[in-house]
């Protein structure tokens, strides 16, 4: 091929077509200058929710997201997360008595469930600041006991304590490799229960899946 030589368009997909039936791969790169795309670490998802001002709280209490819901066999959903989340569990009925638990937020290793916190990664009260003050208290409560959604994790009690209510604009986890988890299960329950973001709520966001 003589030097300066640019191949058609149409020649350049064939290569391609004949590269995919013989099973090779064929890497293909956009322009240096474009910017990451946002499909990717949850970025689309992020574009996808409503930015809005935090709401009131006026009306709010923990008593309108009853939990720990039962699950049976005398046991609830904080039973549920501690044997999920935990390694090496041990019962007494229901009761957790013994395991040793990873705390997600500050790197601490808990070998004692006294001293473990099933956080909400969506707090209750940010949630009602977000559109759940105008849900029903049975919707509320399917919100604070969702265990098909990251929802619900067993961290330390120290670092969920140090969280709060705060969003991400305001609190992240003292384990930077743990920001892009975190960015992405809040975008999840967020995206999944249709809950407003602010501004600077997914300015954070952005900043965190930067670490992905």
């Amino acid at each position: 091929m003589r030097l300066g030589y640019v191949a058609p368009r149409s020649s350049v997909i064939a290569v391609a077509v004949l590269f995919a039936l013989s099973g090779c791969e064929v890497a293909t790169t956009g322009d240096p200058g474009d910017p990451p795309s946002s499909s990717t670490g949850g970025g689309a998802s992020l574009d996808s929710l409503t930015i809005a001002d935090a709401g009131s709280m006026k009306g709010y209490s923990r008593e309108k997201f009853p939990h720990w819901r039962d699950t049976g066999e005398n046991c609830d959903v904080r039973d549920t997360v501690l044997k999920r989340d935990g390694d090496k569990v041990k019962f007494s009925g229901c009761n957790v008595v013994a395991g040793t638990w990873d705390s997600l937020y500050d790197g601490e290793v808990l070998t004692s469930p006294t001293k473990v916190d099933i956080d909400h990664m969506v707090p209750l009260a940010n949630a009602w600041r977000s559109g759940a003050d105008e849900w029903t208290t049975e919707k509320r409560g399917d919100f604070a006991n969702d265990l098909d959604r990251p929802q619900l994790i067993a961290v330390s009690a120290s670092s969920n304590r140090s969280k709060g209510d705060q969003d991400p604009s305001t609190w992240k986890p003292e384990v930077k490799d743990a920001w892009c988890s975190y960015a992405r299960d809040w975008i999840e329950v967020k995206s999944y229960w249709k809950l407003t973001i602010t501004q600077k709520e997914k300015d954070a966001l952005t900043e965190m899946l930067g670490t992905c």
